[in-house]
């Protein structure tokens, strides 16, 4: 009798591309939390906001190897799920990646919305809610004709980011070097000029760390994508091994000339963000158009890979017998179709709870995602401290290994753990962390509730079977 895992392995074709994986590994940690959302960051930590992205780089990249170690040794579109099934338990497998597809469909309207209010004012005639409507009607689309659509679309909304950040990489630095013709700001001096380097303390340090983690939620993308195209162990291992370097630049770069160019109390900095209030300052023309289609491509980016996401997570669950068994139907495509519509449901029925009640239901809803990427991020960490501990009992060889094993792993797991238990402790934070845990609750008390029913309808089942 075949296993689910290859079932689903016969069923998902090798759709995608080298270059489009390679592109969708990038687009995982560029999104408009980097455009606009850092603009937050900044004001709250200063200059200091750099460190609050090294730590958050760091962690970032640790969990990447961890999980990239999981996923060359057996990769699979469940990704973590998967093996916080093996590692922990099915109730752990069955939570993470119900919280994960949740997390993502209640991402997808606002990624959806944020793109449809950059086009209404442009286009004021047209309702943002219709702009909303069929930005999601062309992408689950496209996400349903074949995951060859969803890469290629996928490939040229990651090209456009990577080319804005490398072209405000380039101007910005001309800037600082002072070789910049329309304005005269060289230098670095505003790093420390307002208050020093860490204007607030080291406290808002660590508020930072809460902050910018969100903006890099999405690398782990492409172990889930690299099961969808052929020989995906050398894919997610080019993967790990670059996200280091994307980070270094993609952030650190990009916020070390933010911060250098524009004063961190700037007030303008949160009212249009950190990118367009740079390029204000250094007097490039059209500054705002540039930034609104840089971020327009990024929300755009984000929800395409967001559906994406969360359907073949869904389609997982469903392959385990965690979901709906409608939910494991492919389409002659290799599309699991059922799942990407579903997905999409949720998408708009996020959208429509927006509008009929503007701020309020699904302002709720949002603040039950405040603390999932850090749970994720544990439940990685907990299953790759398992496995490999398992994997060198049994002589098991790795193609790839997560450095200073055990210790690393286990400084991984405290420091999410502390900033789990920060998060719960602040007044900040401890409302969407609360709600958070009241979600995972819910799903891990269904998860229980489906174990005992099936232990005690099984007895039943194996006398009728004999």
């Amino acid at each position: 009798m075949a296993s689910p895992h290859n079932k689903k392995q016969r069923a998902l074709q090798h759709g995608l591309s080298s270059r489009q994986v390679s592109m969708i590994s990038i687009a995982g940690i560029i999104g408009a939390g980097l455009f606009i959302g850092s603009s937050n960051a900044i004001a709250t930590a200063g200059p200091a906001i750099l460190i609050s992205y090294a730590m958050t780089g760091l962690l970032v990249l640790l969990v990447m190897r961890m999980l990239g170690e999981m996923a060359i040794a057996n990769p699979n579109s469940g990704s973590f799920s998967t093996y916080a099934t093996e590692a922990i338990g099915p109730w752990a497998g069955f939570t993470i990646g119900w919280l994960y597809w949740w997390f993502w469909v209640l991402i997808i309207p606002v990624e959806a919305i944020a793109g449809a209010d950059i086009l209404h004012a442009y286009f004021p005639a047209v309702p943002s809610w219709l702009f909303a409507f069929l930005i999601m009607v062309l992408l689950s689309g496209t996400n349903l004709i074949s995951v060859r659509n969803f890469g290629a679309f996928e490939y040229w909304f990651s090209l456009v980011k990577v080319i804005a950040i490398i072209a405000f990489i380039g101007i910005c630095s001309l800037a600082v070097l002072g070789f910049w013709p329309l304005a005269d700001t060289s230098g670095v001096s505003r790093l420390w000029d307002n208050g020093g380097f860490m204007p607030n303390g080291f406290g808002t340090v660590l508020g930072g760390v809460l902050i910018t983690i969100f903006s890099f939620f999405g690398a782990e993308i492409v172990t889930i994508a690299a099961d969808e195209t052929a020989n995906p162990k050398e894919k997610i291992r080019r993967a790990t091994n670059l996200v280091v370097y994307r980070i270094a630049i993609f952030y650190l770069a990009s916020i070390f000339l933010v911060v250098s160019l524009v004063a961190w109390n700037d007030p303008a900095l949160k009212q249009v963000g950190s990118f367009q209030r740079v390029l204000e300052v250094l007097n490039v023309p059209g500054a705002k158009f540039v930034v609104d289609m840089v971020v327009l491509v990024a929300v755009t980016s984000c929800m395409n890979s967001g559906l994406y996401t969360a359907s073949r997570m869904l389609y997982s669950l469903g392959a385990r017998g965690e979901a709906p068994v409608m939910t494991r139907r492919i389409s002659g495509a290799g599309v699991p179709t059922v799942a990407v519509m579903l997905s999409t449901l949720a998408g708009f029925a996020g959208c429509l709870v927006n509008y009929v009640f503007p701020g309020k239901v699904f302002g709720f809803l949002l603040s039950t995602t405040g603390a999932i990427a850090l749970l994720v991020y544990l439940v990685i960490a907990v299953s790759q401290l398992r496995m490999r501990a398992r994997a060198d009992r049994d002589g098991a060889v790795l193609e790839l290994k997560m450095w200073l094993f055990p210790w690393l792993t286990w400084l991984v797991i405290g420091t999410i753990v502390l900033v789990l238990g920060y998060m719960l402790f602040s007044d900040a934070y401890r409302y969407e962390t609360l709600m958070t845990a009241a979600v995972a609750s819910i799903i891990l008390l269904i998860s229980l509730s489906r174990r005992r029913a099936t232990e005690t309808s099984l007895p039943a089942s194996v006398q009728g079977g004999e």
